[in-house]
C-alpha cells in the first residue's frame, strides 16, 4: 500500500507509556489528589467548573483527551514506523467519511484512536490486549495494541500493510454505525429480543467489514493500492471469521454462537463495499441477508 508518512492524524491518543493505564477515574489519564486540588483552586479563582473539562463516564474526574500521557514511550524503529502508518490510515479513513457523510445528509464527527500496551481503561470498561482491537461507542474511541498486528501476521496468517489497514477501517466502521444511529437501534432491538443478540452482532460486524471495503474502494480510486493489497485485505477478513477461529480453538464450529460472521461472509461483505464504494450496498440488516 502506498502511503505518505507526512499525512499524520491529530486523532491519535498514545497511552503506551502508562504501564496499564489503571489510574484514577475511567480513562488512562491519572489524576491524583494534587491534580484534584489544583482543579478546585482554578475553579474557585476563575469561577468556572474546570472539572467539566474531564470525561465523567465513571461519575468522577476521568480521562482527558491528550495526544500523549504517561512517561515517554519506549519503542523500536519498527514500532515508530508502524505508528506513522496507523496515523496515516486513521487520517485517511476519517477524511473519506468526512467526504461521504454529506451525501448521507449528515456531518461526520471524528473519533480518536487510542494506542495502548497490555491494558487500559475505556468508556466501555477495562480493556486488555487479549481482547484485540475494538471500538467503544461510549467514548467514541478505537482501542489498539500494536502487538495485534504481529498476531495478525503470525497467528492468523494475514500479513501486509493493507491487512492492518483493514482492521483499523473496520473499527472506524463501527464509529460510522454509531453516528448513523445503527448502534443505538441494535441495542434497543437486543433489549426487546435478547435471543437475537448473536444474529444482530453478526450483522453489525459484517456491516463494519463492508464499510471498511467502502474506504478500500476510495484508496483504489486514488491509486494507493499495490499488487496483492486487495488479497491481503480479504485474507485478513477471512482470518477473523468465527468458523475459522472456532475450528482453530476447538476443532468444532457452532454457527449459532457466531458473533462476527463466517470467513466467507466477512470476505463477501468487505468485497461488496470495495467493489461498489457505496454505503447503501452495506445493508446487512435487510431481509434475507443470511
Amino acid at each position: 500500500m502506498r502511503w505518505d508518512a507526512g499525512e499524520q492524524s491529530p486523532d491519535i491518543e498514545d497511552r503506551r507509556g502508562e504501564g496499564g493505564g489503571l489510574g484514577f477515574g475511567g480513562g488512562g489519564f491519572r489524576l491524583g489528589c494534587g491534580g484534584i486540588v489544583l482543579l478546585a483552586i482554578l475553579s474557585l479563582v476563575f469561577k468556572k467548573n474546570f472539572f467539566a473539562l474531564l470525561d465523567s463516564n465513571s461519575g468522577g474526574p476521568a480521562a482527558v483527551d491528550i495526544t500523549h500521557s504517561g512517561p515517554p514511550v519506549s519503542q523500536s524503529a519498527d514500532d515508530r514506523e508502524r505508528v506513522k502508518f496507523v496515523s496515516f490510515v486513521v487520517e485517511d479513513v476519517q477524511r473519506t467519511w468526512e467526504k461521504e457523510f454529506p451525501q448521507l445528509g449528515r456531518n461526520y464527527q471524528r473519533a480518536k484512536l487510542v494506542l495502548f500496551r497490555d491494558a487500559t481503561r475505556s468508556g466501555c470498561g477495562f480493556a486488555e490486549s487479549a481482547m484485540g482491537p475494538f471500538y467503544c461507542p461510549a467514548d467514541e474511541k478505537v482501542y489498539l495494541d500494536l502487538g495485534f498486528f504481529d498476531e495478525l501476521r503470525s497467528r492468523f496468517g494475514a500479513p501486509g500493510r493493507f491487512a492492518e489497514a483493514y482492521v483499523i477501517a473496520h473499527e472506524f466502521g463501527h464509529h460510522v454505525q454509531t453516528l448513523l444511529g445503527t448502534e443505538e437501534k441494535v441495542r434497543r432491538a437486543e433489549a426487546k429480543r435478547p435471543s437475537l443478540k448473536n444474529t444482530l452482532s453478526v450483522r453489525v460486524e459484517l456491516q463494519a467489514d463492508c464499510f471498511a471495503g467502502v474506504w478500500g474502494h476510495s484508496t483504489d480510486e486514488r491509486n494507493l493500492l499495490e499488487s496483492g493489497d486487495v488479497e491481503s485485505g480479504l485474507a485478513a477478513a477471512a482470518a477473523v471469521g468465527d468458523d475459522r477461529l472456532q475450528r482453530a480453538a476447538t476443532s468444532r464450529v457452532n454457527p449459532e454462537s457466531f458473533t462476527h460472521g463466517s470467513s466467507k461472509e466477512r470476505v463477501e461483505w468487505f468485497r461488496r463495499g470495495f467493489q461498489t464504494g457505496q454505503v447503501g450496498a452495506c445493508d446487512t440488516f435487510a431481509a434475507g441477508t443470511r
